[in-house]
């Protein structure tokens, strides 16, 4: 980081500049060693309330996959882990990210480990993240551990990217096309009523009705938004208690065909998450904790969490989660085969694995039908619109021809 300083030199003379560190107590120490008396200090890369909340500032998984490797790379060249976090540190461009690699360096300088000073940081560094880092320190295979992080992490942020852009391009034409119905009702359609009441021809029932919408979007246009409003404000209320995620996690799993592809999604992190930290030498206890913690839906949670109880108490896994309809048999079967072979962990990762393959073979499929659906479903819309404007006035020009 840099840091700007004023301070006074031995001959009482003042001195104003700057000096690059990884912290702030390098950075006296390295001015005191100048023989500087330090008046003020204080960071030069300090951000602004609105630059700290903005999306710039937001670690992404890409920056945890990029410093993964990075780190693994180092530690494969024999560097120091306070060197190669000091080095970071002073690299990575993230501030976000930059400012909690300087901390941990000093957490690390200070005598802590690795995964402790990491812990301090839940927003960048998730406890999954944390408990992969503390197996490699104890068994001595940091540099293997960062390259398994960068490799799931990868795997991870591939499959969900790709479920969550295959609804980006059908969710913007819907929106546009919304925008082009309102415009219509409110602007083109009621200036289309005048003239065809004004001519006195007998309107069809179907334009009576897209007049009338007309007529209520104009008179109570703004009430409906603002009960719109209201109504979206009060959904993302109960959205953020216990039942209403219970109840948003149920509804998900249960809409047609995406909740089959969100059951995979979530099948594919559970299989993950365990198999990575199960060849790690994570215990089974300790990797379903932290499975439950991170699988992100409260469906899949609890069904983990309540295996966690199960397997204490002496249960095989495959039989504490054969009592779930949400499991499948053929995952409940596999992990059976890899607690009788001692290779769960390496059978868990096929299946991680085949449902991976599942989710972008059901995201592909899922944009090839979208299309023409939606383009189908826009067309009826737009030719019944202008069916019931066109009709009245073909008659009118039929009429007037008479």
């Amino acid at each position: 980081m840099l840091y700007k300083y004023k301070a006074l030199e031995q001959s009482g003379a003042e001195k104003a500049g700057s000096i690059e560190a990884v912290s702030l107590e390098v950075a006296i120490d390295s001015l005191q060693k100048r023989g500087l008396i330090i008046a003020n200090i204080d960071s030069a890369d300090k951000e602004s309330w609105l630059s700290q909340f903005s999306l710039g500032q937001k670690v992404s998984t890409k920056d945890i996959v990029i410093l993964s490797r990075q780190i693994a790379t180092l530690f494969n060249a024999s560097v120091s882990a306070l060197k190669i976090f000091s080095l970071l540190a002073a690299e990575v461009e993230n501030k976000h990210l930059r400012r909690s690699m300087s901390e941990i360096t000093d957490d690390i300088q200070a005598g802590s480990s690795i995964s402790k000073a990491m812990s301090k940081h839940p927003d960048v560094f998730s406890e999954f993240y944390v408990n992969m880092v503390k197996s490699g320190e104890e068994t001595g295979k940091l540099n293997e551990t960062f390259e398994y992080l960068a490799d799931y992490l990868d795997r991870n942020y591939e499959v969900v990217s790709k479920a969550k852009n295959a609804l980006i391009y059908p969710a913007f034409v819907v929106g546009v096309f919304v925008a082009v119905m309102i415009l219509m009702f409110t602007v083109i359609i009621p200036k289309i009523s005048v003239i065809l009441l004004d001519s006195g021809q007998p309107i069809p029932f179907y334009t009576a009705i897209v007049f009338g919408f007309s007529n209520f979007l104009i008179s109570y246009g703004i009430i409906l938004l603002a009960a719109l409003v209201v109504l979206g404000f009060l959904l993302a209320r109960f959205l953020n208690t216990d039942e209403g995620r219970t109840a948003f996690a149920h509804f998900r799993l249960e809409v047609p065909y995406i909740g089959g592809l969100y059951r995979k999604l979530y099948l594919s992190v559970i299989s993950d998450n365990l198999s990575t930290m199960i060849l790690s030498g994570i215990p089974m206890v300790r990797a379903l904790e932290v499975t439950a913690s991170v699988v992100g839906n409260d469906v899949y949670e609890t069904i983990v969490s309540d295996s966690v109880a199960a397997v204490k108490g002496g249960s095989a896994l495959s039989q504490s989660l054969s009592q779930y309809e949400e499991i499948p048999a053929m995952l409940i079967q596999m992990i059976k085969v890899g607690e009788e072979t001692g290779e769960l962990g390496d059978i868990l990762k096929t299946m991680a694995h085949f449902y991976q393959r599942e989710v972008v073979n059901a995201v592909d499929t899922l944009v090839g039908l979208i299309e023409p659906v939606m383009i189908v479903l826009l067309g009826l819309g737009v030719g019944t619109l202008l069916a019931s404007v066109l009709i009245p006035i073909y008659n009118i020009a039929n009429s007037a021809g008479v």
